[in-house]
């Protein structure tokens, strides 16, 4: 019985570890609405493609390789007075939806997979908004830079992101664990036997 229980145990963890995406890195959902996370400072996290999708908002998902537009609307009064930079790059090491600063201190040249960059720029009103048009799909990383304005502190938010289309990941390893386990479950619980008295009856 305690294998039965420890399969089952592994069998339920499969199955909920894909929704732990929601809320990683530097951004996450709170009352359905996008927000980053720059250390402690947070704003609005919001993405367009108005050539393509209107007024439609997205946070993580980009579905079309097109003009983008990423917004910003500072929640922090501190935000408005320092210096805020943004970068994209090219996941090319795969980090995936976990990316963290440390892992992009790592990267040996970030110039070299980086596609877009924001230099900083202070923003009074409050509302941080640069455009990017992709030109190809993938996966790619942002990174939000603050700087303080007096003693030269800087804040990081890193997030991953996907554009046209979903990025699937490691969830098909998840799916065919899940269906080893159940299988393993079903050979330790008799199904085997189960299966060949069936046939003998037949």
């Amino acid at each position: 019985m305690a294998l039965k229980r420890k399969v089952m145990l592994c069998f339920t963890l499969c199955l909920l570890l894909p929704g732990v995406g929601y809320g990683h890195g530097g951004v996450a959902y709170e009352e359905d609405l996008c927000v980053i996370n720059i250390d402690f400072l947070q704003a609005h996290f919001t993405i367009y493609q108005p050539e393509v999708s209107g007024n439609e908002e997205f946070c993580e998902e980009i579905p079309s390789v097109s003009d983008t537009v990423f917004v910003m609307e500072y929640q922090h009064e501190f935000l408005k007075q320092m210096p805020v930079d943004f970068r994209i790059i090219e996941d090319a090491q795969d980090f995936g939806i976990y990316a963290r600063w440390e892992d992009v201190q790592t990267i040996p040249d970030i110039e070299a997979v980086t596609v877009f960059y924001q230099p900083p720029v202070v923003r009074e009103q409050g509302a941080f908004t640069t455009e990017y048009e992709f030109t190809e799909g993938g996966t790619y990383i942002g990174i939000v830079t603050a700087a303080h304005p007096d003693n030269g502190r800087v804040y990081n938010a890193v997030f991953y992101f996907q554009v046209g289309g979903p990025d699937y990941g490691t969830l098909p390893w998840f799916f065919a664990l899940a269906i080893l386990l159940q299988c393993l479950y079903w050979l330790s619980n008799g199904g085997l036997k189960k299966l060949k008295r069936q046939k003998e009856q037949l």
